[in-house]
């Protein structure tokens, strides 16, 4: 889609787009001075180095609400996007509307690899590609307000041919980590591999994205318990994954989730654009991703945004546990407190999107519960060992793992809920992915609130569950479990659960996005899957649609 030779290496990618302003982010082949032209006027913003790549964070301003904006993008005065000989729509930026009316698709969990029949058939279509034939066909008051990617956008751990080879032509992949990431370079080339497809390519440039990391953008399990920090600190590279994990994650996702002022009050940016411009900043961005991972509380990747009367909450449920605390805790202090200033009514929807599901099947979550705490000592050191063998071998470490913190944002919700953080919305949703299955699950509080609450769940984009494990998700999601992890519960003395919940729609398996629709106090959520024909493009069907205000 882009000129063998062309400057621009990655990207635009449309990042942070609110009812007057956005932001377009690339990647180029050298510095230079980065041009987006919109309606007349010449937007521009020199690049920044970090480890050798040069990158532009280009802020656009002056726009009118609900209005759309072709855009075009040039090097050093030399158009480079679109490219001349494109055939896609034109890029363009569309601001939020001030009628209240948003549309919001969500995801996690895609990996990188061929659109061929053959890995279709293994891997089915990608829904990211999936949306993108439909947009092109659809006139553009269709599309999505924004795309909330939830975690897993890339797999630094389950690596794929094409980074196998690039990782093998620069060391010896037989010595650790072998086949897994291990320094900036290599994190750079698997958001090239993963952002590049000419489909998506094209719908990244067009469709602004709010992005929260998963563990498999570091490792998978990343921070399960601080025993398993301890064995990861025992190899001789987790030091310089994580640090390359972090500072990557920091350029290619998380300052383009910021606006222009809250990027203006982070000394991280500030200190990032002063070495980078003339230099290099990969010292500075290494050093304060060593400090943002010993110090979780020093640096806050969650944030959130108002769009309209909906309230937006894109929360960290990775980077910021205390686990070597006694009760461990998955938000810090610090993030805890911030949280709780953000979960406020007086909105007409409260979204919160976190990667891992707030609220998993019950039968699993009293198992989570009981799991942790079994492993922090419950029924003794010897049954500790086992428990924390269990959480590592089959991933319990869900929000339901951390009660401490699943306990406080609850009862949060609650207040929400029932008027007591300021007005009731209309509605509180979870947004989740990680689980490799979707559903929808609705909450019983005890007296009647003014809110409906609600998880709704949507994963994989491209990472489908083997089919040997679906059949214990099902069991899972249908109850069957939900005796026995009650009863492990209370023999481990597990808080009560502070409200009911049960999974109403679904599970699905099919590899997933979903979108969820907001006129005013009204809402509605639907999934859809895509069908595939060979090399032909994927289409989208609707497996499911639910109003839920």
């Amino acid at each position: 889609m882009t000129e063998p030779n062309s400057p621009l290496l990655l990207g635009p990618l449309l990042r942070y787009v609110d009812e007057s302003s956005a932001a377009v982010w690339v990647e180029l082949a050298s510095p230079a001075d980065v041009i987006v032209a919109v309606a007349g006027r010449d937007h521009v913003a020199h690049t920044f180095t970090v480890h050798g790549h040069h990158y532009a964070l280009v802020d656009i301003e002056g726009l009118d609400a609900g209005g759309t904006y072709p855009y075009t993008v040039a090097c050093d005065g030399d158009q480079v996007w679109p490219p001349p000989d494109s055939s896609y729509p034109p890029s363009r930026i569309r601001t939020v509307g001030d009628d209240n009316r948003l549309r919001l698709a969500f995801g996690s969990c895609r990996t990188t690899a061929p659109h061929d029949a053959e890995t279709n058939r293994s891997h089915g279509p990608d829904m990211l590609r999936a949306l993108a034939h439909r947009l092109m066909r659809t006139d553009d008051v269709e599309w999505p307000t924004l795309v909330l990617l939830l975690g897993d956008q890339v797999y630094a751990d389950e690596t794929s041919e094409d980074m196998q080879e690039f990782i093998a032509g620069r060391r010896d992949i037989d010595e650790p980590p072998g086949e897994e990431l291990l320094d900036y370079a290599e994190y750079g080339h698997l958001y090239r591999l993963a952002w590049t497809d000419p489909d998506t390519r094209w719908l990244l440039s067009t469709l602004p994205t709010a992005m929260i990391f998963d563990d498999h953008d570091i490792r998978d399990d990343w921070n399960t318990s601080d025993t398993w920090r301890r064995q990861m600190q025992e190899t001789s590279w987790w030091q310089q994954r994580i640090v390359a994990g972090l500072g990557s994650y920091w350029v290619y996702q998380h300052i383009g989730n910021l606006s222009r002022r809250e990027r203006e009050d982070d000394p991280v940016w500030h200190k990032v654009l002063e070495a980078g411009r003339d230099g290099d900043a990969g010292d500075v961005l290494d050093a304060f991703a060593t400090d943002a991972d010993a110090k979780p509380a020093s640096y806050r990747w969650s944030y959130h945004r108002d769009l309209g009367r909906t309230r937006l909450l894109m929360v960290d449920s990775r980077a910021a546990r205390e686990l070597d605390q006694k009760p461990r805790r998955m938000l810090d202090a610090a993030e805890a407190d911030w949280l709780d200033d953000v979960l406020t009514g007086d909105v007409d929807h409260l979204l919160f999107g976190t990667s891992l599901p707030f609220l998993l099947p019950t039968g699993l979550h009293h198992l989570e519960a009981w799991n942790e705490a079994v492993a922090a000592g419950a029924w003794g050191r010897g049954a500790a060992r086992v428990a924390e063998r269990i959480r590592q071998a089959i991933d319990l470490e869900h929000w339901a793992a951390f009660q401490e913190s699943f306990q406080r944002v609850a009862r949060a919700m609650i207040d929400v809920a029932d008027g007591r953080r300021g007005p009731s919305p209309a509605t509180v949703i979870f947004l989740s992915g990680d689980v490799h299955h979707s559903y929808l699950a609705d909450v019983r509080l005890k007296t009647k609130p003014a809110s409906r609450m609600v998880q709704a769940v949507s994963s994989p984009i491209r990472n489908p569950m083997p089919r040997w494990a679906r059949w214990m998700s099902a069991v899972s999601v249908r109850g069957f479990t939900k005796p026995v992890g009650m009863l492990a519960g209370r023999a481990a003395r597990v808080r009560k659960l502070p409200f009911r919940w049960s999974i109403t729609e679904g599970p699905w398996f099919d590899n997933t996005i979903a979108v969820l629709d907001i006129d005013g106090r009204h809402s509605d959520v639907r999934w859809h899957t895509a069908e595939v024909d060979g090399d032909e493009p994927a289409r989208m069907r609707l497996l499911d649609s639910v109003r839920l205000s």
